[in-house]
C-alpha cells in the first residue's frame, strides 16, 4: 500500500505534472481546492483529498467515497459541477473539475443582484438530477452552490464532506469547522434520528436544506435564530419544533411567493414535508428555460423482469436481477450478510451496522407481477422491523409493504438502489 504523503502545494507548483496552480481556492478538513491551468491552457479546479490526515487502514473507504463524488460529477446535467478526470498526487486522490469563475452563491449574492427564483430553479434541477439517480446531496448550503459565468447556479461538493453521519468526518484530525456550519441546514431527523440509530438520508433531507438556504438568502438571516456554539442547541430545537420567523419572510417577500415553498420545505416531520423537488418547481413561476436539454436515464420497460442497481454504496454499480433470484419463491430477503445470515439480496456494508442483517423483504405478486417491499423480515414466526427503516423514494415502508416500479429509488441505510426493468 502506498502511504499518502503530505502535500504542501502552493501557487506555481505543478500537480501530477499536468496542472499548474494559480490560486488556492479553499482548504478544509477533508481536502484542498486549487485553481489550476492544464496542459491544454484551460482553467480547471482540482480537489485534492487529504489522505495524509488519516491512517492507512482508512484509505479504502475514503477513496471509494471520493470516487463516488467523481462519478457524480460525470452525470450529464447542466446543473452539476462537471468532473473531467481522476488522479493521485503523492498517494492522495484528486478530481479535475470544472472551474466556476463567479464563485459560490453566498459571495455572489453579496455583490450581484440575484433573481432567487432563477437560482432556485437551477438548484432544484441539479437536485432532480441527483435524486433520480439515487443520490442525495446531503450538504446543500450557499457555499456548495457555484455560479458559472453565464449566471447558472450549479451544485458541487456532493462527496465526503456531505456525509452527515460523521463516520467519515471523525476520522480526520480535529473537529472540522464545516460540520458546525452544516448544522444550520440539517433537518431534525438527521440531528435526532427517529429510531435512535442513524437516520436514512432521503431526498427530503435536501428539501429541508433547500428551505433553510432560500430563507437565508431572501431574508438575510437563518430561519431558526442566531447560530453559534452557545445557541446551537436552541437553534436545533427550533428546527425540531418548527419555530421560525415567518414575519421576517413576509416582510422580505410581500408577494407571498416563497411562503408556501419554505413552509412546506421546513416541516420538521419529513413525512409531511414536500416530498419531491419537482413539486417545488411547479410552485415557482415560469422563468428562464433550462440551459440545455437534460439527458434523462432510460429505465427500460419490464420485459423479462425487474432489477435493482446500486447507485450509492460500497457495491456501487452492482445489479440484482430479482426475477432470476426468485427460483420458484415469491419472496426475497435483503440485508447485510454475516457468518450467520445469508440474504438472497445481500448488501455489503463493512464499515458500519446501519443496514440490518434482516433488513427488508421483497415480494412479487404472482397474478399481476407487481413487486412490493416490506420493512423487516419474518424470523421464528415473528416479524422483526429493520433498525433504520426502508424507503421507496421518500415514502417509508412498513411490514405490510408498498409497491415499487422502474425509476423508483429504494433506500436502506447508506445504500440506494434504482429500480429498472430488463
Amino acid at each position: 500500500m502506498v502511504v499518502a504523503q503530505r502535500c504542501d502545494f502552493g501557487v506555481g507548483d505543478v500537480i501530477a505534472s499536468k496542472f499548474k496552480i494559480t490560486k488556492v481556492l479553499g482548504n478544509g478538513a477533508f481536502g484542498i481546492v486549487y485553481k489550476v491551468v492544464g496542459q491544454d491552457s484551460k482553467v480547471y479546479a482540482i480537489k485534492l483529498l487529504k489522505l495524509w490526515e488519516v491512517s492507512p487502514e482508512q484509505y479504502g473507504n475514503l477513496k471509494a467515497r471520493f470516487v463516488m463524488e467523481y462519478n457524480t460529477g460525470m452525470i450529464s446535467s447542466p446543473y452539476l459541477v462537471h468532473s473531467f478526470s481522476y488522479g493521485e498526487a503523492k498517494g492522495n486522490p484528486f478530481i479535475q473539475m470544472e472551474f466556476c469563475e463567479s464563485g459560490d452563491l453566498r459571495g455572489y449574492s453579496r455583490t450581484h443582484k440575484v433573481d432567487y427564483a432563477d437560482v432556485a430553479r437551477d438548484i432544484l434541477r441539479g437536485l432532480e438530477a441527483l435524486h433520480s439517480r439515487g443520490k442525495v446531496h446531503r450538504d446543500l448550503k450557499p457555499e456548495n452552490v457555484l455560479i458559472r459565468k453565464d449566471g447558472t447556479a450549479v451544485l458541487t461538493d456532493f462527496g465526503i464532506s456531505g456525509d452527515q453521519n460523521k463516520r467519515m468526518t471523525e476520522r480526520f484530525i480535529g473537529k472540522p469547522q464545516q460540520i458546525f456550519g452544516t448544522r444550520a441546514y440539517m433537518p431534525p431527523e438527521q440531528v435526532n434520528p427517529p429510531r435512535g440509530g442513524q437516520a436514512t438520508v432521503l431526498p427530503t433531507t435536501d428539501i429541508f436544506s433547500f428551505g433553510v438556504m432560500m430563507y437565508e438568502l431572501i431574508v438575510g438571516k437563518l430561519p431558526f435564530g442566531e447560530l453559534s456554539e452557545e445557541t446551537l442547541i436552541k437553534y436545533l430545537q427550533n428546527g425540531k419544533d418548527g419555530h421560525w420567523d415567518r414575519d421576517a419572510l413576509m416582510n422580505a417577500d410581500p408577494s407571498g411567493l416563497w411562503n408556501p415553498i419554505i413552509e412546506g420545505s421546513l416541516r420538521p416531520d419529513f413525512h409531511h414535508r414536500i416530498q419531491t423537488v419537482s413539486e417545488i418547481l411547479s410552485m415557482l413561476p415560469v422563468g428562464r428555460q433550462p440551459r440545455e436539454e437534460q439527458k434523462a436515464d432510460s429505465f427500460l420497460p419490464v420485459v423479462n423482469g425487474t432489477l435493482l442497481r446500486i447507485m450509492q454504496g460500497e457495491d456501487y454499480g452492482k445489479v440484482y436481477y430479482l426475477d432470476n433470484l426468485l427460483g420458484g419463491r415469491l419472496t426475497l430477503t435483503m440485508g447485510r450478510d454475516d457468518e450467520w445470515t445469508h440474504n438472497q439480496v445481500p448488501i455489503t456494508e463493512e464499515t458500519s451496522k446501519y443496514i440490518s442483517r434482516h433488513h427488508c423483504t421483497l415480494e412479487k405478486e404472482p397474478l399481476t407481477g407487481q413487486w412490493f417491499i416490506r420493512d423487516g423480515q419474518l424470523l421464528g414466526g415473528r416479524w422483526r422491523d429493520s433498525l433504520n427503516g426502508t424507503y421507496v423514494n421518500s415514502r417509508e415502508a412498513d411490514k405490510f409493504g408498498i409497491a415499487f416500479n422502474p425509476g423508483d429509488i429504494i433506500s436502506i441505510g447508506d445504500v440506494k438502489m434504482r429500480v429498472e426493468g430488463y
